[in-house]
C-alpha cells in the first residue's frame, strides 16, 4: 500500500481529502500545534521517518488580510514552509502535491484565467503562494500544483462565505454583499476527488482545479439563500470600496480547468449543483 503524508490535515480541504485518502493509502495526516512546517527540521525529519510515495501539502496562511498585515508571518508560512516540505519530498523522492491559490493572478483580466495566463499576485497572501510554487519548482521534477479558489466545505465548522451569508440572513433583514469580484466556487469534496484522480497519471505540473462556471459574490449570495429557501432576507448589491480591508483583492478569481480539457478528462460539475449538494447535506 502506498503512503501519503499530509499537512495542514484538519483544514476544510483536508477533512474532505483524509477520509477518500484513507480508503486506499496508508496515512500519515499531521496539523498544528504538534507538527509544523516552518520549522525545517522537525517537519523534514518527522516526513522522511515516515518515507511516504506522496506528500499532500495543504498547511498553508490562509488569511488575505491576516497576510497582508503581517507579511513576515505569511512568508513563513506560505514560502519557507513548502520549501521545507519541498525539501523533504526530494530527501524521500515523493510526489508533491500543494494547493495554491487564484490570487496568484492580478484579477485585471475580463475572462476567466487559464493556466498560461501570467501570475502577477496583487497582495501578500497570492505573493507568498506563488512564491512556494516557485520553490517547488526549483527543488523539484515530480509534483502537482492546484489552484483553487472560492472554496466551501466543512458542514457547520465552515466559517467561510456559504455558512456566514447563512447565518447572517437567519439574524438580518437586509445584507449588503459584493457585487465587483468574480470567482469560481468550488466544493472541497470535487476537489479531493478531482486531485485523487490525478495524482498517479503521471502527467505532473499546474492545474486549474475549480468547480465550473463563474459568479460574483452577490450572485452566489443569492443562489445560498435560493437553495436554502430563506426569503426573509434582502440581499443589496454595493462595490468592493464600501469595505474596508487591509489587502487588495483581484476583480477576477474566476478560473477554467483548462490543461484537464485539453486532456479530455471529465470537468468538474458546475458550481450550482456542487452547492446545492452542500447546502442540502452538508460534508
Amino acid at each position: 500500500m502506498k503512503r501519503i503524508y499530509v499537512t495542514g490535515s484538519r483544514g476544510m480541504l483536508g477533512k474532505a481529502l483524509v477520509p477518500l485518502l484513507n480508503l486506499e493509502y496508508e496515512v500519515r495526516a499531521t496539523d498544528l500545534p504538534e507538527y509544523d512546517i516552518r520549522d525545517g527540521s522537525s517537519i523534514i525529519g518527522d516526513i522522511v521517518s515516515f518515507s511516504p510515495d506522496y506528500i499532500f501539502h495543504l498547511a498553508s496562511m490562509t488569511d488575505v488580510d491576516g497576510c497582508e498585515i503581517d507579511p513576515d508571518q505569511a512568508y513563513l508560512s506560505n514560502t519557507v514552509g513548502t520549501r521545507n516540505v519541498a525539501l523533504a519530498s526530494k530527501e524521500t523522492d515523493a510526489v508533491m502535491i500543494y494547493i495554491s491559490t487564484g490570487m496568484i493572478y492580478n484579477g485585471r483580466k475580463k475572462y476567466p484565467y487559464i493556466e498560461y495566463d501570467r501570475p502577477d499576485p496583487v497582495n501578500v497572501y497570492g505573493s507568498t503562494k506563488y512564491q512556494g510554487e516557485l520553490e517547488i519548482r526549483k527543488l523539484l521534477k515530480k509534483f502537482y500544483i492546484f489552484n483553487t479558489c472560492w472554496v466551501f466545505g466543512g458542514g457547520k465548522e465552515d466559517k467561510k462565505f456559504v455558512q456566514k451569508i447563512l447565518k447572517l440572513a437567519g439574524e438580518n433583514k437586509t445584507l449588503k454583499i459584493v457585487d465587483d469580484k468574480i470567482g469560481s466556487p468550488t466544493y472541497t469534496l470535487d476537489l479531493a476527488r478531482t486531485i485523487i484522480d490525478l495524482i498517479e497519471t503521471g502527467q505532473y505540473g499546474r492545474y486549474h482545479c475549480v468547480n465550473e462556471g463563474t459568479v460574483t459574490r452577490f450572485g452566489l449570495a443569492k443562489k445560498i439563500l435560493e437553495i436554502a429557501g430563506i426569503s426573509g432576507c434582502e440581499l443589496i448589491p454595493v462595490c468592493s470600496d464600501e469595505f474596508v480591508l487591509a489587502a487588495p483583492r483581484p476583480y477576477m478569481e474566476g478560473m477554467i480547468n483548462y490543461r484537464t480539457m485539453l486532456m479530455g478528462l471529465q470537468p468538474m460539475r458546475p458550481w450550482e449543483d456542487a452547492l446545492e449538494e452542500y447546502i442540502k447535506d452538508p460534508a
